[in-house]
Formats: structure tokens, sequence, C-alpha cells
């Protein structure tokens, strides 16, 4: 009989396997790089071999084969679009696995946040995400492609470039004056506005910029009453609130039931300033005209690969008992 799950929280710099047994108790665990197909030039081949060599060595270690698993899990970054969810469906296959589900990794969000593992799960990190799964196990992305195509207007890295934005239209074009110019030019280095763009470009073109530092202080010149400020972080928040929308209107939670929103990412997590997320928080409920339960999520999301294996390995949710153990197991 399979006595054990495999949960995989696979990011765009790190990947979690998490090697449980059938009572919640940690196994194993092996943390790599990346196995995203997106960061490499072999794309899903390269995403094959190196989970093949993580998971033999994870089961390896216990003495165990894949005829000892009853079922994993996989949140994978770069499951984006049907065609790349497909791809990845047959990687798995081929790993060798016949009980598993696999879809972007912000769904993770949904299976570590709310104890009975449906609802929305909203990202907002270095980038943005929204996904959603109902009761009857329906699922639904939105976005995660980026802004110009899905509205994915807000993270750490849109906002950054927003700001930048910003100072250089009141540089040059007419803009209105903002107090972030100031502390900005000091975090990227430039002494004057004829260095910002070289400065900020450089830092875009790197990935190189203060991105933390930015947000930081674009949540607080909102909270200051800088209207510049304030424009993009109001923008921001109603189109996370549209995707969030959006992506519970088209599933089938029961109509007259709270629905769990759970917020995940530095932005939404970890920002000091509450601006945006009460400002998104708001936008949702009016939005939606339905009650909502927003939950700023705290467990680690690799938890909710490890609690969505177990599901499917049970045949549901995890008891409360059951999934404070293994959260505090991968926390």
């Amino acid at each position: 009989m399979s006595k054990y799950v495999i949960g995989v929280d696979g990011g765009n710099s790190k990947t979690d396997y998490y090697l449980f047994d059938l009572n919640g108790t940690l196994k194993d665990h092996i943390r790599s790089g990346t196995c995203s197909h997106e960061q490499f030039p072999e794309s899903y081949a390269k995403s094959y071999s190196v989970m093949h060599e993580q998971i033999s060595s994870l089961l390896a270690r216990s003495g165990l084969s894949l005829a000892d698993i009853a079922a994993g899990a996989f949140g994978l970054a770069g499951a984006d679009i049907p065609s790349q969810k497909a791809q990845l469906n047959a990687v798995i296959e081929r790993l060798g696995f016949t009980r598993f589900a696999m879809d972007n990794d912000a769904f993770l969000g949904i299976k570590a946040g709310t104890s009975h593992g449906y609802g929305i799960c909203s990202i907002n990190g270095s980038g943005v995400s929204t996904c959603g799964i109902s009761k009857s196990g329906k699922r639904l992305q939105v976005g995660g492609v980026g802004s110009e195509l899905a509205g994915d207007e807000g993270g750490g890295f849109y906002l950054t470039r927003r700001v930048l934005r910003a100072i250089y239209d009141s540089f040059y074009r007419l803009g209105p004056e903002t107090s972030m110019t100031e502390p900005v030019m000091a975090l990227i280095g430039a002494s004057s506005k004829e260095t910002f763009m070289d400065r900020g470009l450089e830092g875009l073109v790197a990935r190189s910029l203060p991105y933390t530092e930015i947000v930081t202080t674009l949540l607080a010149a909102a909270e200051q009453g800088d209207a510049v400020a304030s424009g993009i972080v109001d923008h921001s928040a109603r189109q996370l609130a549209y995707s969030t929308v959006g992506c519970l209107g088209h599933l089938d939670f029961d109509d007259d039931k709270p629905v769990d929103i759970v917020m995940a990412g530095s932005v939404w997590a970890k920002a000091a300033s509450p601006i945006m997320r009460d400002r998104y928080m708001g936008f949702v409920s009016g939005l939606t005209g339905r009650e909502c339960r927003f939950i700023l999520l705290q467990e680690p999301p690799a938890a909710g690969a490890v609690l969505w294996a177990l599901e499917l390995a049970l045949g549901a949710p995890a008891d409360d008992g059951l999934r404070a153990k293994v959260i505090e197991a991968v926390r």
C-alpha cells in the first residue's frame, strides 16, 4: 500500500521537494534551484531532468520508489496558460506519477491559507497572479503573464516602473511633482535629473534596482497624501481587485457563503504600510457585493503542496490536526 506523498513548490529561483507520510510526518526535504521551464534554454526537457534527479534522490534516501507514493502535488512557476500546463502535466506523467495535481504555484496559497482548501489567492510579490479553486475542485487562473496582456498591474517590478515613470514625467513631461523624487533618486544613485534615466534604465535591464525600498517609498508617500503615489497605489489595487472578482465570478462558489481570499506575496504580506491592501480589500468587497474573508498568508506556500497531495491521497481535505502538523513541519 502506498503510504507517502510528495509536494513540490517550484518557484523561479528555488524548488522545495517534500516527502511526507499519510499521518503528516515529514520524512525528507530537498531544496534545490529552479525547475521552471522558463528559466532553461532546454525548456520542458530540462524541467523533467531536474525534477527527475531531485525526486529520485528524495525517494532513494528513504529507500522508497514511486510505487510507495500515493499522490503528488506540484505548484510550478511558469504554468500560466493551457499549453504550458499541458506540457508540464506530460512532464510529471513522464516522471512516473499517476495520481497528481499540477498548477501554477499561486494555487498553493489557497491550500496553505484555507482550512477547507478552496477560495481565491491573490499573489502580489515581485509579480502578480490570481487563482481560484471552488468547492467542486474547478480551478481558474487569471493573469500571471504580464501587465500588457492580462492586467497584472501590481507587484514590485511593475510598481517600481510606475514610480520611475512618474518621476520622469515630473522632470520632462509636465507631470506633477511628487515627494518620491528625492528618496528614489538617492536609492538608484542618480545625482541629477539628467542622470536619472541612465540609472533607472540600467537597473531595470539588470534587474538590480532596490525594488523593495522603492515600493516602500511609494506606499509611505501614498499614506502621507502624495497625490501621485496615491494614484499609483489606487490603480494597482483596483486592477488586482478586478482580477480577483473576475476569477471569483467564473467559478462555482456558493452564493450564500463567504469566500476566502488569500493574500500572498511580499507586497501584500510583508509591506509595512497597509494602504494598498486596504484599498484592494475595499474594491473587492464593493465589486462582489458579497461577504469575503481576507486572509493574509503567514503559512509557507510549500505546505500547500503537501496538503494538496494529502487531500488527493486521503480523498478529503486534511483535518485541523493534520493540517497544523504539516504546516509546523514545513515552517
